[in-house]
């Protein structure tokens, strides 16, 4: 896959961000012969480690550059989080790397997804391993601590755990698993390097392997908006809408949110939270 392409937008900005800067706040001696305020484009390629030919065309939207290359140029600019997601962006990128630490975005988001009692939520990280979750999603799928780390993956509980099996109609199942699916590989191919990704496939192999034509289909899609129905063990049916959200200081990860569709949906779900944990099956070992 190519590199993107600079444009005059990323050049306006980083002229903007490079203008801000004295020569003092990136350690280097205060001039008195500057015409211009702001740092020269000498030194912003200096201190990125680019020659100054290629800053300058940077600047211009005539050269091609790097995800690496664009990061080390935020930080000499000083820029934050936000501007350096929106660098990249404009470079075509679609996300930058995950700036925060794997606790750090679990610890943040805990509270948020245990706001929703009754609505059964979860947070992944970017290849789908469930890094939180709340007292409701344990109640209907399972408990995902009782699964060993490397199958706590989205994917593997669509293709290989029991209880959901077991819980989701054939009708909702395929849909959504094929989903998740799709919408993996889309984001899989933003990281194509990435070690996890290619051991998620393995394991799948192995728990799933009647499902192996699945891994090997390569259409993508996006995990929309859709209305599932569950029949956990005990209980009446619960009918719930699926949503997605992207939480803003972590874009790589992503919240699924189930939303009951009645009153007697949440009652019944309020039911199950104060049972017993139920914990999902263990894992079959390949032979």
């Amino acid at each position: 896959m190519s590199t993107p392409a600079a444009g005059p937008e990323l050049g306006a900005f980083l002229r903007a961000h490079r203008a801000l800067l004295k020569p003092e706040d990136v350690g280097l001696p205060a001039t008195s012969r500057r015409r211009t305020p702001g740092l020269r484009r000498e030194e912003v390629a200096s201190l990125s480690g680019v020659s100054i030919a290629w800053y300058t065309w940077l600047e211009q939207g005539r050269v091609t550059a790097s995800r690496q290359v664009l990061e080390s140029v935020g930080r000499v600019l000083r820029l934050d989080d936000a501007e350096v997601r929106h660098v990249l962006r404009l470079a075509g990128y679609y996300e930058p790397e995950a700036s925060m630490a794997r606790k750090s975005v679990s610890d943040s988001l805990q509270p948020v997804l245990d706001s929703w009692p009754t609505s059964p939520a979860v947070l992944l990280d970017r290849n789908f391993d469930l890094v939180a979750w709340n007292a409701a999603w344990s109640a209907v799928w399972g408990e995902p601590s009782a699964v060993p780390a490397d199958r706590r993956n989205l994917m593997w509980f669509m293709a290989a755990d029991e209880h959901l099996r077991g819980i989701l109609p054939d009708a909702d199942w395929e849909p959504l698993a094929m989903s998740v699916f799709q919408h993996f590989r889309a984001e899989a191919g933003l990281h194509p390097r990435d070690a996890r990704v290619a051991e998620l496939y393995r394991r799948l192999a192995a728990d799933a392997p009647e499902l192996s034509h699945w891994w090997s289909c390569h259409s993508v899609g996006e995990l929309t908006t859709r209305v599932v129905t569950v029949t956990p063990a005990g209980s009446g049916p619960l009918r719930m809408a699926l949503s997605s959200l992207r939480p803003v200081d972590a874009p790589g990860s992503l919240i699924l949110l189930f939303t009951l569709r009645s009153k007697e949906d949440r009652a019944i779900l309020a039911d199950l939270v104060d049972r017993p944990l139920r914990c999902v099956a263990p894992a079959r070992e390949a032979g």
